[in-house]
């Protein structure tokens, strides 16, 4: 493998953050190259996403991490535990790159404020660069690093790695080919019980190291959650929205941040599409997913597909036994994403409550999803759907021990709770 190859390398490398293991990644893996040929990458933020980026390049061969870039110096210790040299390290970006000559390429994993600073001075000394997402903090940083960019001829990639999931891809080539008829909505949501704050050993550290909290810093859930799933709904609706509308608040956290800990938004775009976006940090329910809506059906991705695909993924390459991959590994299921389309209305379930059976790694139809109404369960009231089953409220493993069909031809009288 080339030096210049690296770049091709690298975002084999950066696919497998979600994953754990990719073809792509592998088939480098086992490709080796002379030590003159030796690759040298800088970090600049050396923290929690640092590090992570530091063990994917890591497993491409003959990649070194030769320096490390941080203002706290507790992660010094943390990156050469990593590298597993005695790297060096610079409390200042700019000594690092004027210092370190043997440089190739950056990786800029600091906080958001500092992308554009950071980025566009690392081109600007002819260094190939990996950046974290978001792009930049502002417009106008944005708009510098593409202008570095192009004139340093080097090559610059933003982390935004749903781009480079295995089931993420497929999923697009399906509903690119027509498989669901024309996308007409996206509905994105990253939803979790995680306050974003981290231990500080000393107050004077606070904005240091909880920098996601600040607006100084931080553009908040929208982009530091949001912009993978909005990168998304551009991918699929191939264009930008035109025009955005959105609300947030502070309601969970009443701990002297600033950002937002929960956000909802409306993207339209050109052609007649929307997508919309919720991030909730203060209750998991719903979680990850985004769900894409045709004229002829949907699709829904979540995290959790795409680490049952690679679980069998790992299987399969390594001739193991597959048990434990539902369906066999050759099905939906392996690929990572489940495809829904619209059932002839002759063939509707008419509303008969009716539990058909369907392959556990596809979504329920449309014209299945019969709503039976709230029932009770170990673990609070939830709301039951023909299928596999949705769960609106209470712990969705819980709930499903000890809940009793609900009585056919009865309703449920919201108020009183009761059924009639």
């Amino acid at each position: 493998m080339k030096r210049r190859e690296f770049v091709t390398a690298s975002a084999a490398a950066a696919g497998t953050s979600l994953l754990g293991l990719d073809a792509r990644a592998e088939a480098i893996a086992k490709r080796r190259c002379s030590p003159s040929d030796e690759f040298h990458v800088g970090i600049i933020g050396v923290g929690s996403r640092g590090q992570h980026l530091m063990r994917l390049f890591l497993r491409i061969p003959d990649v070194r991490v030769t320096a490390l870039c941080d203002v706290y110096e507790p992660r010094f210790a943390e990156g050469r535990e990593i590298t597993g040299e005695d790297t060096r390290v610079y409390r200042d970006y700019r000594r690092m790159l004027d210092a370190a000559s043997d440089l190739d390429a950056v990786i800029v994993a600091s906080p958001l404020g500092f992308h554009g600073e950071h980025m566009v001075a690392s081109l600007e000394r002819s260094l190939h660069v990996y950046g974290e997402k978001a792009m930049g903090f502002t417009v106008d940083d944005c708009n510098a690093i593409v202008q570095a960019t192009r004139d340093s001829g080097c090559r610059f990639q933003t982390g935004l790695q749903y781009r480079y999931a295995p089931w993420y891809r497929e999923a697009i080539e399906r509903i690119r080919s027509g498989e669901i008829g024309r996308v007409t909505h996206v509905y994105g949501y990253w939803h979790r019980n995680y306050n974003w704050r981290r231990p500080v050993p000393d107050p004077s550290l606070e904005r240091l190291i909880n920098w996601r909290l600040y607006k100084e810093y931080s553009g908040g859930l929208l982009a530091e959650l949001g912009s993978h799933q909005i990168d998304v709904a551009n991918w699929i609706f191939d264009e930008v929205p035109t025009s955005v509308i959105g609300t947030g608040g502070i309601t969970f956290y009443h701990d002297g941040r600033e950002t937002f800990d929960n956000v909802q938004a409306v993207f339209t775009y050109p052609g007649g599409g929307t997508h919309v976006f919720s991030s909730i940090i203060g209750n998991h329910n719903v979680g990850y997913q985004l769900n894409i809506y045709g004229t002829g059906g949907s699709v829904k991705l979540t995290l959790e597909d795409g680490l049952r695909a690679g679980a069998c993924q790992l299987r399969r390459a390594a001739g193991a036994d597959r048990t434990g991959c539902p369906n066999e590994c050759d099905t939906e299921h392996e690929r990572g994403h489940a495809v829904s389309r619209a059932r002839p209305a002759d063939r509707d379930t008419g509303g008969r409550g009716r539990r058909p059976q369907f392959p556990r790694c596809r979504v329920v139809p449309r014209e299945r999803t019969q709503r039976h109404g709230p029932v009770r369960g170990r673990t609070g009231w939830v709301e039951l759907r023909c299928g596999r089953g949705s769960w609106q409220r209470g712990d969705s493993r819980q709930a499903l021990r000890g809940v009793r069909r609900p009585p056919r031809g009865r309703r449920f009288n919201k108020t009183t709770r009761r059924w009639s």
